[in-house]
């Protein structure tokens, strides 16, 4: 058998992809996020609440989760959401943040950025030159006044990153909003996170906005990265799969997929299904090497995978 015959025959084996039972799964990272808490004599967890699908879905589930428990503890835990806007940020981050405060019933506060993001000039001027640089400035900003609230509270930081952002290709600031206690959706990919936010009831409008890290004005995830997420899980589980690189640049779960969302970018950073694929492969080198600098645990979850052993 030839090798291009060999591709063409394994490019037809499918990647699977995980799948969840959202009861059992909300209530497994309930019980990892109470007893990280408890192991450590806090009285809870704050959380940075940007009003995005994934700081949505965490404090909702920490909130139910501290509900169940409270109501037959004496001990209350609480998870308290801080919105951190500057000028980068447009209004609507915020008023989403305060929103989802307000279904849930969490205590938040709106704490704007702007004369701390300045004070940075007197120490780091060079930080302002470049945007790549000034974004993960103010996340590291945003870190410290979270760990200075969770500390002073006896909380512990509860991180908001997907599986897809932060193991699969590393799209946080190290020391910024890498900088947390423990990773209650770090397992989830962010197609599981939507389907853990539906089965929640989270607003529609929440569960399907366009994803943001708010460090640069109209900055989106997909804009700044080339491609969505759901390439970014497909990528990753092939290649944790034993799929090949030109298995997955050909694969026909990949290549139409990848080749729409090049279409949908005016000026699209990567042209071609194998830019995209190397791309994905070397953050995901990079992915690795973040986590053995920082690791904040993750829940352990259920996931199955039908077909694949």
């Amino acid at each position: 058998m030839t090798n291009k015959n060999l591709t063409n025959k394994n490019s037809m084996r499918k990647i699977n992809l995980p799948h969840m039972n959202p009861k059992i799964v909300s209530e497994e990272i309930g019980s990892f996020v109470i007893e990280t808490v408890n192991s450590v004599n806090a009285s809870g967890c704050v959380i940075g609440l940007s009003g995005g699908i994934d700081s949505s879905t965490t404090v909702a589930l920490i909130k139910n989760a501290f509900d169940i428990y409270n109501s037959s503890h004496e001990k209350k835990l609480e998870v308290v959401g801080y919105i951190l806007p500057s000028k980068i940020n447009s209004a609507k981050d915020t008023e989403d943040g305060v929103r989802i405060a307000d279904i849930l019933k969490v205590r938040y506060e709106v704490i704007n950025l702007d004369r701390a993001i300045e004070g940075f000039k007197t120490t780091n001027p060079e930080a302002f030159e470049r945007r790549y640089d000034q974004g993960n400035m103010i996340s590291r900003i945003r870190a410290n006044v979270l760990s200075t609230k969770a500390a002073i509270e006896n909380k512990i930081i509860a991180g908001t990153g997907n599986k897809d952002e932060d193991f699969g290709v590393g799209y946080y600031t190290l020391f910024g909003d890498g900088a947390v206690h423990l990773s209650p959706i770090g397992g989830l990919s962010k197609r599981l996170v939507r389907q853990m936010a539906e089965h929640l009831g989270l607003p529609k409008d929440l569960v399907y906005r366009e994803p943001t890290a708010g460090l640069e004005h109209g900055q989106t995830d997909f804009t700044d990265l080339g491609y969505k997420y759901d390439v970014v899980e497909l990528v990753t589980e092939g290649i944790h799969q034993g799929f090949s690189v030109d298995e997955l640049i050909s694969h026909e779960q990949i290549k139409p997929l990848v080749e729409s969302q090049i279409k949908m970018l005016t000026n699209p950073k990567l042209q071609t299904v194998d830019a995209v694929v190397y791309d994905i492969m070397r953050r995901h080198e990079i992915a690795n090497a973040k986590v053995k600098i920082i690791h904040p645990p993750a829940a352990p979850i259920t996931l199955g995978y039908n077909g694949y052993s």
